[in-house]
């Protein structure tokens, strides 16, 4: 009797030690898991995407192209048109997100006005506009900030309104962010363009077209 007794105790510390244990490793994931939540950032921030990024197309789109951008940039102007085309041939399959890579002079005055313009809902209108334009307003080493601002205006930007955000915490904040990821992904020129976080080298724009045709393919 002692001994069953014995035994039943035995297992009862057991079974205690047990569930006492597993409570334990179970509440050390939990903290771990809360720790990593804290810690990693969400699948779109990244130093590549991040959540302030502009976005063209849908965000759900299966096929992403980040491009290293300059408003002043000739290049940046050149593919300008030829991913619009893109993106009215892929108009649910397609995205461009938008990271600001200000390597000229002037071209972080160049941001603040798009952003401001994003701000009142009229960012691909003044985009289009600024690299339209863009031969009269960036010239480097002397950019015409005034002509910039000229033609944001005419694109339907209220200048009142965003000059006074121009020097937005916020928009400061981004241009920061911005070029520190430009650093940590070692982008040297503009445009430079990741397809689904891979880094594209392309020799020109009819070659990023075939290759963004090919992936859209590739993803239905």
């Amino acid at each position: 009797m002692k001994r069953r007794s014995l035994i039943l105790g035995v297992s009862a510390l057991g079974a205690a030690a047990f569930a006492s244990g597993a409570f334990y490793w179970d509440q050390r994931r939990k903290q771990e898991a809360a720790l990593k939540a804290a810690v990693t950032p969400p699948a779109e921030e990244s130093i590549l995407i991040r959540a302030h990024s502009p976005i063209i197309g849908p965000r759900n789109a299966p096929v992403t192209l980040v491009e290293f951008f300059d408003p002043s940039c000739e290049a940046c102007r050149a593919y300008h048109p030829y991913l619009k085309a893109l993106h009215s041939e892929f108009p649910t399959q397609f995205r461009v997100v938008m990271r600001y890579t200000p390597f000229h002079k002037g071209s972080d005055e160049a941001v603040r006005i798009l952003e401001t313009a994003r701000m009142q809902g009229k960012f691909e209108a003044v985009l289009d506009a600024l690299l339209a334009q863009q031969p009269h307003w960036a010239m480097h080493g002397a950019p015409a900030l005034d002509v910039a601002w000229e033609v944001a205006g005419m694109a339907g930007l209220d200048l009142e309104r965003a000059k006074a955000d121009r020097l937005h915490p916020d928009i400061t904040a981004l241009l920061n962010q911005d070029t520190a990821d430009v650093r940590a992904a070692q982008v040297r020129f503009t445009p430079t363009f990741f397809m689904n976080g891979e880094r594209l080298e392309v020799a020109g724009p009819r070659d990023l077209t075939d290759r963004v045709r090919v992936a859209v393919r590739q993803s239905r």
